[in-house]
């Protein structure tokens, strides 16, 4: 399948998704960002368009995990940290953030931007940062890291919430192990 035909997929796919209905956990549920020096490992993962390299990890409750984050596409990649309910509800800000033009298939627009044109009256729309602890943006041809420390040991998801790459696949596996 070709680039474009992954990308209208996902565009349909988003377009006719239901939301989740579970409450989305936060964040602290499981972890918090870490140092870099703190890291006890390295995980690579290459990102391209609508695919993570590897696909499935596993870490330890406990573990400082520094992920390298490689975007080899064409197109803006997540790398966020979290659970299903989570994710759905991160696609929802990441779909104003597009529908509002603070981000673009390629990057974000942060100079000029008339935040309180976005929202009603005079106020800013909620989302239109992104700067969630558990989340990193990587342009295409750029590198990026976040460093996090596990908590509990449950099943996790690590997902591109960019509209569409989550419904096209762009999403793995992170089982957090005891």
């Amino acid at each position: 399948m070709t680039l474009r035909n992954r990308l209208a997929f996902a565009a349909c796919v988003l377009a006719f998704s239901v939301s989740a209905v579970a409450s989305p956990g936060s964040h602290a549920d499981i972890g918090q960002p870490a140092a870099a020096a703190s890291a006890t490992r390295t995980v690579n993962i290459e990102m391209t368009d609508l695919a993570f390299s590897p696909k499935t990890l596993e870490v330890k409750a406990g573990e400082t995990v520094r992920f390298v984050l490689v975007n080899k596409g064409q197109l803006l990649h997540e790398f966020n940290l979290g659970d299903a309910a989570m994710h759905a509800e991160h696609q929802k800000e990441m779909l104003k953030m597009q529908q509002s033009g603070a981000m673009t298939t390629t990057g974000m627009h942060h100079a000029g931007m008339d935040h309180g044109a976005m929202g009603q009256g005079s106020m800013p729309m909620a989302g239109m940062t992104h700067d969630d602890p558990n989340s990193v943006l990587v342009e295409p041809g750029k590198t990026a890291e976040l460093t996090w420390t596990f908590s509990g040991t449950r099943d996790l998801e690590f997902a591109c919430n960019v509209p569409g790459h989550y419904q096209a696949g762009m999403v793995g596996t992170l089982k957090v192990a005891p």
